[in-house]
């Protein structure tokens, strides 16, 4: 069986240095990655699973909100992922969502976002850093507990925004000690996680990792299952 190949969607605006933690992280779980940006051609190969990375922010229209100056958005990016989402949505194909990504998730379900969250979490730090410095607590039992397992854990910190209202057939599954949602998941059986942190710059952190690593595992499974012959009817 060969490695699974899985699609990472990255900013046209320095995304490349993203991509290859990226890149890293998926080869040492044993999978492939395959970078997606807005402008480039779709890939004709079939992905088996999908994440949505970090970088620009969403455009505040797609949920609702006033739009804030100076911050920097990609429409086409927009438009890219959600055309990515609702095609692997339905077809139940595994997918990460990485700070922007988590929230792309969020919005893609019908769920709105916190645009500026100093602005609702005053007393909230204002932290940005790519170090382990915040603290999380997690679900007990939820799917992100049993990848992690460690609770509480820490986290590194490089957002604005977070997920508002949460959208159709996601749970919250982490906050961080001011409140501020930090990751959600989907309820149902298919790998489907948001984490409003980068996993994918904590290359030396077993517990972050292993998020990579649960990822290719289901789009194993998934590649897996469209490759078995279907049994003929009787």
């Amino acid at each position: 069986m060969s490695r699974p190949l899985i699609g990472v969607t990255t900013s046209r605006r320095g995304g490349w240095r993203s991509y290859l933690f990226h890149r890293l992280a998926l080869t040492r779980a044993g999978a492939r990655a395959m970078r997606l940006v807005a402008g480039d051609a779709l890939p004709t190969d079939e992905l088996d699973g999908l994440v949505i990375g970090g970088g620009d922010d969403i455009g505040a229209e797609l949920y609702g909100a006033k739009v804030l100056p100076d911050v920097r958005i990609d429409p086409e990016r927009d438009k890219l992922e959600l055309r990515l989402l609702e095609g692997a949505l339905p077809r139940g194909l595994p997918i990460l969502g990485i700070c922007r990504g988590s929230q792309m998730l969020n919005i893609a379900l019908g769920g709105t976002l916190h645009t500026d969250i100093h602005a609702v979490y005053v007393q909230a730090p204002r932290m940005r850093t790519v170090l382990p410095r915040k603290t999380i607590h997690v679900v007990e039992g939820s799917r992100l507990d049993r990848i992690l397992r460690c609770n509480p854990c820490r986290v590194n910190a490089l957002h604005h925004q977070s997920v508002d209202r949460v959208g159709r057939g996601l749970k919250v599954v982490a906050k961080d000690e001011s409140g501020i949602v930090q990751a959600t998941e989907g309820a149902g059986p298919s790998f489907l996680l948001g984490v409003q942190w980068h996993p994918e710059l904590l290359v030396f952190t077993r517990p972050q990792q292993r998020i990579f690593a649960a990822l290719a595992e289901a789009a194993r499974a998934a590649k897996e299952h469209a490759q078995a012959p279907v049994a003929s009817a009787a």
